[in-house]
């Protein structure tokens, strides 16, 4: 008996080619790193850099996003192994809860070592005298300078970014600082190549800035990306504050409102968080990191510009506090 053949019909069909190659630069490089690839890798080498090339490196987190972004890149840096340095954070006394109650639970999550130095502290023991205008930020120079001689740190990691202030963009991913926790824009040294000069002599130390070259939309897409949890105050939500110097800022111990400053219930969210004397709120109703993003994108305000006042003092308020030792 014969088994018969079963043949494929026959068509004129042609032949299903292979999909042709997208077009554009993935194309041509398909081997190429993303734009927040990109970053994250220099990120990463920056911290195994400070980490082969100096002896006691310090982190500075307060709980705001940049430095919760800093140190997801620093865990990232060393896993599977624990972190080799720890963490600093100068309280000016002034904090939002919100914050302090996150930094808190990071640190107790990844077991990691916390320093807090505390403005309050140098203000009972009269090294620093309290400002008649109740905030507190520029006086977290003499307690970050102390922790960094107390500690022996020659380096510290800070999350400042150039897209934030003018006096930022001067600065270098290694940061040079005298004795004095002074910095000087002319012993800026150049970093071509990405080849970073940590040599000091003793009594400086350099801060180092892994985030330089990001900008505020680059931190919340990699946040979006990495699924990083920030503090609640980051996303829209109601709150009490009232408006003083073009900004919404929230009451508080530090002496706000004044009389004749009255508090309003509005909508709002923080773009940056710092001393709540000097930090603003934005009207906002974006409550996801997406929102945020799309908002962000729309804005031609840089987070420090529209909401910090601090820098509003003189147009060299921050560059003046970087030469006494602020970062």
């Amino acid at each position: 008996m014969t088994t018969p053949t079963t043949t494929a019909p026959v068509t004129d069909a042609p032949a299903t080619a292979a999909p042709a190659p997208a077009a554009g630069p993935a194309a041509a490089h398909p081997y190429a790193l993303s734009h927040l690839d990109t970053v994250e890798a220099e990120a990463l080498h920056i911290f195994r850099e400070v980490a082969g090339e100096f002896e006691r490196p310090v982190l500075l987190f307060s709980g705001g996003k940049d430095s919760i972004v800093m140190l997801h890149l620093a865990l990232k840096a060393f896993a599977p192994a624990a972190l080799p340095f720890s963490l600093l954070h100068v309280d000016t006394g002034h904090n939002f809860p919100e914050v302090l109650d996150y930094r808190d639970r990071v640190v107790a999550r990844h077991r990691l070592r916390l320093h807090v130095a505390r403005v309050q502290d140098f203000i009972d023991d009269g090294r620093l005298r309290e400002r008649p205008d109740g905030t507190r930020n520029p006086l977290q120079t003499v307690p970050l300078l102390d922790a960094i001689t107390t500690g022996r740190h020659d380096a510290v990691f800070g999350g400042g970014r150039r897209d934030e202030e003018k006096a930022r963009a001067k600065e270098r991913v290694f940061s040079l600082r005298d004795e004095f926790g002074a910095w000087d824009p002319r012993r800026q040294r150049p970093e071509l190549w990405s080849l970073y000069n940590g040599r000091h002599a003793p009594g400086e130390h350099v801060r180092v800035f892994p985030l330089s070259n990001w900008t505020e939309l680059d931190v919340w897409q990699y946040i979006q990306r990495e699924d990083i949890e920030l503090p609640s105050i980051y996303y829209a939500h109601e709150r009490e504050v009232f408006a003083r110097g073009g900004m919404w800022l929230a009451p508080g111990a530090w002496g706000g409102p004044r009389p004749g400053e009255r508090l309003r219930r509005r909508r709002v969210r923080y773009r940056t968080v710092g001393d709540m004397s000097c930090t603003g709120a934005v009207e906002s109703g974006a409550g996801t990191v997406a929102a945020v993003i799309e908002e962000i994108a729309a804005s031609r305000l840089t987070e420090r510009g529209a909401t910090r006042a601090d820098d509003k003092l003189s147009e060299a308020a921050m560059e003046d506090r970087k030469r006494e030792g602020y970062f």
